[in-house]
Formats: C-alpha cells, structure tokens, sequence
C-alpha cells in the first residue's frame, strides 16, 4: 500500500497552461490510492473543464461559483480541514501572491487559509516571471511559512521561450507529496536508512566491464518504500537506467570498491543498511589500459576476489553498532534457504531476504518476487509473489520493528 492509499489530497488548479498536466497528476494519485478533491480558480475553468476531474477522480470538482452555493458558510473550512495536504499544481504568480499576501478572494485561497494540513506549491509561469523579485519575495514568504515549494523546472514555456517556469512533471510532483506525507505518517519519520541497488560494475578494459543482470529494481523500490515511511534515504547505486526516488540522496558508483567506501561511510551514522544491490564477487585482477583488440586473440583475464561489502560492514557495526540494523540479501538459483541461512549467519545479519533468481516471474528485471525472509532465531517468513514495492514495504516494516527499542 502507497502512502498515498486513502489519503485525503486538496488538489488546487490555478489559470495556467500547464492545467493540462493538472488532470494526469490527479489521475496518478487516484491510481495511488488516495481520495482526491479538486478546486479550481476562475482562470483554471478557462483552460480545463471541472468535469475532466470530476470523471479521473470519482468526486466533485469545486469551482468558485460554489462558495456562494449552500455549503457557502463551511465549504472552505471543510475542504481545508479534512484535507491530509494540499497541493497547488500549477500555481500561478497571481495565486502565489494571493497566499502570500492571506487574501480571502478565491474558493482556493480561502481553503488554504483554513488548512492544517501541508502545503505544497508547483509553481507554473513564463519567461522572467519567476525571477521577478516580487514573485521571489512571496516564494520566501511562503516558505518561511512552511509550504513546500516543488520546482519550476527549465525548459521550453508557452512563449516560445526558454527559461525557468515550467511546472514539474506530474510523476515528480507525485515524488514529492509522497515525501512529504512520509514525513508527516511514517514509521520511520527520524531515521537514516541507506539502500544500496544495481549491479557493480568491474573494468576489463576502458569499454568492457565485468557485471551481473541485476536491474536495481528491488533496491530502488526500497528507497521509495524508506522514503514513504519517513526516512532519510541515502541510495547507493550502480549503473541503471532507473529513476531515483524523489527525496533520495543518491550516491551513483560503479565498482565494487567505490560501492564499499560508499557503504562504510553512509552506514557509519545509520538506523539500517539494506544491502540490496549485487556486488561483483570476483573482478578482473588487472584491468587492460587500452581496448583489447580481437586481432590480437582472445585475452586470458585473471580474476581475483572482490571486497565483501557485507562482511566489512558487519566489522564496522561490531565495532560502532552501526548501522543499527544490517539487511542482507541472498540472489540463489539453487539451494536457496541453504545458502541464505549461511550468509546470514556468516555476515552476522539481523535478517536476509531470500529469493531464486532463476524462476522466470522473479529475480533479476522482473517487476516480481517471490521472497522468504530469514532471522537468526530460525524464524522463516515466505512472501507471496508480489511486485517489489510490496515486497520492500513489508521488508521495512520488519525493519521499523527491529529498530523500535532503539532511542530516537
């Protein structure tokens, strides 16, 4: 379950070309699970009809010719009240001085006035307007008040022109309210979680590397699952054409080596260490400084072991305690609780997640896994197959368990 799963969202549209993208943001929270009610300006109605939201989101889509209705006396108040977050996307320069300045002239500004809830701006406007000082002068204001600002991006405007104002991308803004709402509802609101993802990639020479089919798909579904429970995310990944979590830190490496300086650093301070990604167990053991040419024959490639990540990371934590709670993961295609309850116990991990790579529905860039999780009492716990963002919600829970003793 998303942490946007029956979450109330105020979704705010404003006068603004980019309204257009208003009606795919509120369709992909709608798919996330949550309940949304959208208001719209009396500029927004010029560009996007109310009942293009009303047939994506199942609910009444309000505009201002309702706050004089017969709701007139608590409409405003409700929709601010009962909202989770509000979230203004596009928000125009007009609206931003509108809450800026408190006015009580608009449906919208009069619900934003009575939230209690966040507040999340996605400001949309053309060329220089967003530099202007006053515009900047508001941005301060608002987030001085605690509004979440959520861009602009740069790029091409309505205008023709270049420059920065363009509204986020729905699946960005999406991104961002999950963080928010993580920080807000989280299980683990407070703690430094550090997810590593990706397969590591080892030099043959300077185009050929040494790597592993692993996709990073489990690792970064993780990261979100870390992000959505409140946690500060520090994502350490190996090449992949993946897109990172909104809200992520992400350290980017490709061998063995830079992952394991990496691992040790983040994991110095951390709450727990999810050791997702697949870590070359044997590399070239020296690397060719020129391209191998196939005119000179096939090379002979002496390998040699590569560092284990987990093993030195375990060291670590004996000595500092840290990370608090160390996750292991063990990729099989043969004797699978076997070797994962050796790597377990030899890594000394609070648990492992098992899973045979060789099934063809899970594994290596499948969108599923079918997992068992392992603990040092002898506990085995089987998961379904489920696609992975389940599956790393339930590996997180069991991680928020483990670090319930521990002090804030």
């Amino acid at each position: 379950m998303s942490i946007l799963s029956e979450k109330k969202i105020l979704l705010g549209v404003s006068g603004s070309v980019a309204a257009y993208k208003a009606a795919s943001l509120a369709s992909k929270l709608v798919q996330a699970g949550a309940r949304v009610t959208t208001m719209l300006t009396p500029s927004a109605e010029k560009f996007i009809a109310p009942l293009t939201f009303q047939s994506i989101t199942g609910a009444r889509a309000y505009t201002q010719t309702d706050l004089w209705g017969q709701e007139a006396h608590i409409l405003h108040v409700q929709l601010g009240r009962e909202a989770d977050a509000m979230l203004i996307a596009p928000c125009t320069a007009h609206t931003l001085a509108s809450l800026a300045q408190g006015r009580a002239d608009t449906l919208l500004s009069l619900a934003a006035l009575t939230l209690t809830a966040p507040l999340l701006l996605a400001p949309a406007m053309d060329a220089g307007m967003y530099e202007h000082p006053a515009v900047q002068e508001n941005l301060r204001t608002l987030a001085a008040r605690g509004a979440y600002l959520l861009g602009p991006a740069e790029g091409r405007l309505a205008s023709g022109l270049r420059g920065k104002g363009r509204m986020l991308e729905p699946e960005d803004i999406v991104g961002h309210l999950r963080r928010v709402l993580g920080m807000q509802f989280g299980a683990l609101r407070g703690r430094k979680i550090v997810v590593t993802a990706g397969g590591t990639q080892e030099p043959i020479d300077p185009v050929r590397v040494l790597t592993n089919r692993s996709s990073g798909k489990q690792g970064y579904a993780l990261a979100q699952a870390a992000l959505d429970a409140g946690a500060a995310v520090t994502l350490i990944t190996a090449p992949t054409c993946l897109a990172p979590p909104i809200g992520a830190e992400v350290i980017r490496v490709q061998t063995v080596e830079e992952m394991l300086r990496a691992t040790l650093h983040a994991a110095a301070d951390a709450d727990a260490l999810l050791m997702a990604a697949a870590g070359a167990d044997f590399r070239p053991k020296n690397a060719a400084p020129t391209k191998l040419k196939k005119r000179d024959g096939i090379p002979q490639i002496p390998l040699e072991a590569a560092p284990d990540i987990l093993k030195t990371v375990s060291s670590q934590k004996s000595k500092s305690g840290f990370p608090r709670v160390l996750v292991g993961f063990a990729a099989e295609t043969q004797n699978l609780l076997e070797n994962a309850a050796e790597k377990l116990a030899s890594k000394h991990l609070d648990f492992i997640a098992a899973n045979d790579v060789s099934a063809p529905d899970s594994g290596f860039g499948s969108e599923t896994n079918r997992i068992t999780l392992l603990f040092p009492n002898g506990k085995k716990e089987p998961l379904p197959l489920m696609n992975k963002f389940d599956a790393a919600e339930i590996i997180l829970r069991r991680v928020a368990e483990l670090l319930e003793p521990f002090p804030s």
